[in-house]
């Protein structure tokens, strides 16, 4: 039951969940997709990883950040009013309960299923004699000569390991050449090492047959220490502090960048993974060596470094289905992407529409004499990325190239800084946004000679500048002629390059200016609409929610009687159901084979809906310390798309959806006596 609605402000932290929280409980969704039958094996697998992957960035970024505010002495609750050591002891608790549950999966679940296909990670009392040769064979050629063995004496402190790297912890009996009598040791795997290994087929009975190299350094690690005996030999992590923090003072931010980068291996450790067969005191020793408690360590049942286990199997009835994206018809019949936006906007519904219009309107710039410059931000594309590829190729065609590329998206900061150095090797001019604020907004702007004019044309997008990307990731993109929007992209890129006020802009709202007021605005609109008995509703698809005013604003709007619907994929800090507060707001999340991304705003605006897409979620960095774009799909048609089958096609989902419920947790929807609608699959069917 909830509390009276008069007993609530719109403070109060019963209308709010934890941030840290909220993205454990995605994480929770995610594992969940492990188990789920519909899903073929393989891909149940990936989830599984996928999980792994997720949650050490969750302990890198989140529980590295709570740590140093508890040392810190910061002792401030956030809106949902737990303080950190709260939150800490919570999520000790669920990613406990979480990991134990993941290699049970693993275990009892997907490894035998895997097995029953002939897909196996052999264990060591499952060799062969010919495999147990070609292993010894293999460790002695490829591994042995690249191991490092450190014995722990006070001569040999213990190392300083990289951050998840795979580590073995060995104990031994005897002494060694010096005559030093020896009882722990190091031996760290190389991360040129494959963590599994393919057996050749000449030695299995069929199939794909696997041994890991943990397995291999263990069956043979008494070989790296000549005469002595190695009685135990114990894997385990360290997950460091990743979160880096750049003096944005500094005269040349690559630098910088590239400085902190090798720091970042060697943060503050805040979780530790050992083998469960590990020996107590060797646990307590490694807690000791790390300086953490016991909550931070993880005994688990199976490999340590479990986002590396290999899942790349060519067996196409174990994966899902493969899927050709459509291209839309009016670029089919077009000689040229210019010609075809001379008759209207493009929208693209990435993955189930292809990628490659982007890619094309840029290779077609770069060749075209008429086209004189062009424009880009890059955010997370790779140095070997298509896109890339052809704007250095616009450079050195004589265009006049410009990238504003965001060197400090988080872990691809080193791809960055190689993306940087390619294009200027090649004459682009290169840009690396604004002191103090991340570039996060997706844009292109193309300037064509055409006659005695100069036309524009721009794409802006809810994603990265990815080709990768854009097969697993639900984005939306618009490709435009369109005078007003053309405009603002280009006094966005002046705002980005040089110095001056904020300018004017016609058709679209960017943070950190005109994109949060604006929101608040449309929010009270929709309020009056409904006090005047016009249509009013609200609905946000976004990939989190936290940032508190627009929260409030959407109470405001739900005590005024308004159905807000809310979409968010992973963190949502607001509760829905609360009685007299929250009772018109429902929050869902859809987790399904394509990382759901896409960012659409919906404002029913008395019967003329408002449809806005953008690259910036409802979070403070968004709104206040990232420049965005946000953009008015102007076209009723593709408005309608993206209502159709965009929104309502997700509000309908039976299969993938999960709904918040009143107390935080999440429920999954269900068919019922209703046919199963998958919103994702349906979008597949209709448009690849």
């Amino acid at each position: 039951m909830t509390e009276p609605a008069e007993s609530f402000e719109l403070t109060s932290p019963e209308l709010y969940l934890n941030r840290e929280l909220s993205i454990l409980d995605f994480n929770m969704r995610v594992l969940e997709q492990a188990t789920d039958p519909s899903h073929p094996l393989i891909e149940r697998l990936n989830f599984l990883l996928i999980f792994s992957r997720n949650l050490d960035e969750f302990f890198e970024i989140r529980v590295a950040g709570l740590l140093q505010q508890v040392s810190f002495g910061h002792i401030r609750s956030g809106p949902d009013g737990l303080l950190p050591q709260e939150v800490l002891k919570l999520i000790s608790e669920i990613c406990h309960a979480a990991v134990e549950r993941q290699y049970r999966i693993l275990n009892d679940d997907l490894l035998p299923a895997l097995a029953a296909e002939n897909i196996r990670y052999l264990r060591r009392d499952e060799w062969t004699d010919k495999q147990s040769a070609w292993v010894r064979k293999y460790f002695k050629e490829q591994v042995m000569p690249v191991l490092t063995p450190i014995g722990l004496d006070p001569s040999h402190p213990f190392p300083r390991l990289v951050n998840k790297s795979l580590n073995f912890i060995v104990s031994l009996d005897g002494k060694d050449a010096f005559g030093r009598q020896m009882s722990l040791a190091v031996v760290p795997a190389p991360r040129s090492l494959p963590r599994v290994v393919r057996l050749p087929d000449n030695i299995v009975d069929g199939g794909d047959q696997h041994v890991m190299l943990s397995s291999i350094i263990h069956e043979h690690v008494s070989e790296l220490f000549p005469g002595m005996t190695a009685n135990g030999c114990f894997q385990f992590r360290v997950t460091r502090n990743a979160d880096m923090t750049v003096d944005e003072d500094a005269e040349d931010l690559a630098s910088a960048l590239q400085g902190e980068l090798l720091s970042r291996r060697y943060g503050a450790a805040v979780r530790l993974e050992v083998a469960d067969n590990c020996p107590r005191h060797i646990i307590d020793y490694l807690l000791r060596q790390f300086g953490l408690s016991n909550e931070a360590l993880y005994q688990v049942n199976g490999p340590v470094n479990l986002s590396r286990l290999l899942s790349d199997f060519d067996r196409p009835r174990l994966r899902f289905k493969p899927f050709r994206p459509r291209t839309p018809e009016v670029l089919q019949k077009s000689e040229s992407i210019f010609e075809a936006l001379a008759q209207g906007d493009i929208l693209l519904h990435h993955p189930f529409e292809s990628f490659a219009p982007v890619v094309d309107m840029l290779r077609q710039a770069a060749r075209d004499p008429s086209v004189l410059a062009i424009k880009q931000t890059l955010y997370r594309s790779g140095p070997e990325s298509e896109i890339v590829n052809v704007l250095a190729d616009a450079a050195r065609n004589g265009k006049e190239v410009t990238a504003v590329i965001e060197l400090r998206a988080r872990f691809d900061e080193a791809s960055n800084i190689e993306v940087a150095n390619k294009l200027q090797q090649a004459g682009a001019i290169v840009v690396y946004g604004i002191v103090g604020y991340k570039t996060h907004a997706k844009m292109i702007l193309i300037v064509r000679r055409e006659g005695r004019k100069l036309m524009r044309y721009g794409h802006l997008g809810t994603g990265n500048y990815h080709a990768g990307n854009a097969r697993l990731y639900t984005d939306y993109g618009l490709l435009t002629a369109n005078p007003e929007v053309c405009e603002d992209i280009h006094k966005i890129f002046q705002e980005l390059t040089g110095m001056g006020k904020v300018l004017r802009l016609k058709q679209l709202l960017h943070a950190p200016f005109t994109l949060h007021p604006k929101l608040l605005s449309m929010i009270e609109q929709e309020i009056s609409n409904k006090q005047a008995g016009l249509p009013a509703r609200i609905i946000i698809k976004v990939n989190a929610l936290t940032e508190k005013v627009l929260m409030q604003a959407l109470m405001r709007a739900s005590q005024a009687g308004v159905q807000v619907d809310l979409i968010i994929r992973s963190v949502c800090c607001l509760r829905p159901g609360v009685a007299g507060v929250t009772d018109n707001i429902t929050v869902r999340s859809i987790v399904g084979r394509f990382l759901e991304h896409t960012r659409v705003f919906y404002f029913e605006n008395g019967g003329e809906a408002l449809v806005f897409c953008s690259s910036a979620d409802w979070m403070d960095r968004n709104l206040y310390q990232r420049v965005e774009t946000c953009f008015p799909i102007l076209d009723p048609v593709h408005r309608k798309r993206i209502i159709d089958y965009g929104l309502m096609l997700y509000l309908n989902d039976n299969t993938q959806a999960w709904d918040m419920q009143p107390d935080g947790s999440w429920v999954r929807a269900t068919p019922g006596d209703d046919s199963p609608c998958s919103a994702q699959q349906k979008l597949l069917e209709k448009f690849s």
